[in-house]
């Protein structure tokens, strides 16, 4: 959960004041500027693309801040965020640890850099993980809880929220049930050990799907829960009910689970052998992005799995037809595979292993026939390294 990207419109309507606080932080101008008008023109910077740039700018702002105040406090929070943009980590957690610092509890305006963001950061940056990454949570949901509190008891004279209120609230609800997900998941991993790990992920995986029940992820973290109690028809019903909340809506509709989150959805509907669910949101993942090789490997495998039962239970012509289908999302993979130079060389192994036992029962693909829209996927992947060549 890496603090956002500053609102594009400053692009568009401070444009004209950023420049002026860039040169004139350039040295154009012997006149002092302003923090804030140094970390509004490192914003832009940011946007524009110019990392380096926009760190420069937010150095001087944090120079010319005086300590402890609220424009240290804006200047610290964007430089972790430049940090992160720049993939220096330990940087980043050295600066929104200063933040820290200065906004202890988060209660200060998020324009100023306050907020909950730099917790829940801090969470995932954390290098011993376990207890640090859920305590940086907690203070980033007890941040989140405080917000939405404020928010639920402020109304207009006609005792209602305002629309954008309420859209407001929405977001941070969300926000607070994915905070709630994060720390039940170091709790099924780092901290499986502690005894009460699984009444702690009971807990946090309800609270979640009550706070933002309409929040797809919510209920794939239950179905997780549930498959590592080995409550199998509980996981089942957690997953479809996640995906009853998207799977009609178009690729741009903002309640779609982000890309890995569908990924790992896919994983979870094949562990409980919803294989064709699975097959349906890994289709449409490789119609949004046709250069993910664990997309490929995941499509190919659960075809293969459905071959097997389908041939257990005497389907000849199915389980062909779904092996002929595996074969040509597994070669697929292979292909993107050695493209990209994956590092998962066990993935690769496991989908060279079921490409040999369909050859076993099917023979080698003829060439020309089922494997045409493999070759169509080589030949795209070939222009398009020509024309990166020239």
């Amino acid at each position: 959960m890496a603090p956002r990207r500053p609102d594009k419109k400053s692009k568009r309507s401070g444009k004209g004041a950023v420049s002026r606080g860039a040169a004139a932080a350039g040295g154009s101008s012997s006149k002092p500027v302003a923090p804030q008008v140094l970390v509004k023109a490192a914003e832009y910077q940011l946007q524009e693309g110019n990392a380096q740039d926009a760190a420069t700018l937010a150095q001087k702002a944090l120079e010319g801040s005086s300590p402890g105040s609220d424009d240290a406090l804006s200047a610290l929070n964007f430089l972790g965020q430049i940090s992160l943009e720049l993939g220096d980590f330990d940087a980043a957690r050295a600066y929104l640890l200063r933040a820290v610092a200065i906004d202890e509890d988060g209660t200060k305006d998020e324009s100023m850099g306050g907020g909950p963001e730099k917790f829940l950061t801090l969470a995932q940056l954390s290098e011993d993980g376990g207890q640090d990454s859920v305590g940086w949570f907690e203070k980033g949901a007890a941040a989140l809880k405080a917000r939405i509190q404020t928010l639920e008891s402020a109304k207009g004279n006609n005792s209602k929220r305002t629309e954008e209120q309420e859209l407001v609230l929405e977001e941070l609800r969300k926000k607070l049930a994915m905070t709630l997900c994060s720390v039940a998941e170091v709790y099924m991993t780092d901290l499986s050990w502690e005894e009460d790990a699984e009444q702690r992920c009971e807990a946090l995986t309800t609270e979640a799907t009550m706070v933002a029940p309409d929040f797809a992820e919510t209920w794939q973290t239950l179905a997780n829960v549930r498959i590592s109690q080995s409550r199998f028809d509980d996981a089942k019903a957690a997953l479809n009910r996640s995906l009853e909340l998207w799977k009609d809506l178009p690729p741009e509709d903002p309640s779609v689970p982000a890309f890995p989150s569908r990924v790992g959805l896919a994983r979870l509907l094949m562990e409980v052998e919803m294989e064709q669910e699975a097959i349906e949101v890994l289709e449409r993942l490789v119609g949004e992005d046709d250069q993910s090789v664990e997309v490929w490997y995941l499509g190919g495998w659960s075809l293969y799995v459905m071959g097997e039962k389908q041939k257990d239970n005497k389907a000849e012509e199915d389980w062909k037809a779904s092996w002929i289908s595996s074969r040509v999302w597994l070669n697929q993979c292979l292909h993107l595979y050695k493209l990209q130079d994956y590092e998962d060389e066990r993935l690769g192994e496991h989908a060279g292993e079921l490409l040999a036992a369909i050859a076993k029962e099917l023979g080698e693909a003829p060439a020309g026939k089922e494997e045409d829209d493999d070759d169509d996927g080589d030949w795209e992947d070939e222009e398009s390294d020509e024309e990166m060549q020239e």
